[in-house]
């Protein structure tokens, strides 16, 4: 009779965890951090991350939303259960820590300074006294600025799209932001007139690591998140999608 129980029991959790799992995953990017998430000339999301996102999804056999929420609203309205995951090459903070759970990464890539190579040829605090500095609001470069720059005047932007319109438009002298999104800047129309000022910057306070943030109510997806992330490595898929948008490898 207690084996008859444990059975059924058993039988009941597995059924509950699949029903749990049928549903739809609603997974938010930013939509505006080329070429990780940007909306291409149909208007539709694209990037690494919108593609990462979709390929985890199909590892993980669910059905899935990918939709664009503004930076600062991210971790908001995943503590609000608007959706169940981030995929917005999102640093792992303590702060944040609070907050969600958090993968593995899923790649690594290095802050630098961007602006014309005329003006600059040092970054150094000493050397960008009164300088205009901008980077996206609530990044781990915002945090940076301001601890380590306090005699610069910091702009904080919505995201980084608009800190490299201000530098184009001449309102701010250097931009600091991922080195990867800055070479997709760079490479286009807007970015000929500029290039990278410093070497990759190395300090605690700029994470490397990009992961993925999942709502603390779902601590079973952070596991199957991690096993999907470890099978697109193992057959090929990532290494598909990084070609796709990077030209060297950037796990």
């Amino acid at each position: 009779m207690i084996k008859t129980i444990k059975k059924t029991c058993t039988f009941l959790l597995f059924s509950l965890i699949g029903s749990v799992y049928a549903a739809p995953l609603i997974v938010a990017t930013e939509g505006a951090y080329p070429p990780f998430s940007y909306l291409d000339d149909r208007g539709q999301l694209a990037g690494f991350d919108v593609d990462i996102a979709l390929a985890l999804c199909e590892v993980m056999e669910r059905d899935c939303q990918v939709i664009a929420v503004p930076w600062n609203d991210l971790l908001d309205r995943l503590e609000a259960g608007d959706y169940q995951m981030i995929v917005a090459s999102m640093a792992k903070t303590s702060e944040r820590s609070e907050r969600a759970l958090f993968s593995e990464y899923y790649y690594r890539s290095h802050s630098v300074f961007v602006g014309d190579p005329r003006r600059f040829s040092s970054t150094s605090p000493e050397a960008l006294v009164g300088k205009r500095l901008a980077t996206g609001e609530g990044t781990v470069q915002a945090a940076f600025l301001q601890a380590r720059y306090p005699h610069s005047e910091i702009h904080l932007t919505l995201d980084q799209e608009e800190a490299l319109q201000l530098l184009v438009q001449s309102e701010v002298d250097l931009v600091l932001s991922d080195s990867i999104n800055l070479l997709s800047f760079l490479q286009s129309d807007a970015g000929q007139s500029f290039d990278f000022i410093s070497e990759p910057l190395i300090d605690r306070l700029l994470k490397t690591d990009a992961h993925i943030a999942v709502s603390k109510s779902e601590p079973v997806l952070v596991e199957a998140v991690n096993q999907a992330l470890m099978t697109l490595r193992l057959n090929g898929t990532y290494e598909r999608i990084n070609r796709r948008y990077m030209p060297f490898s950037i796990y």
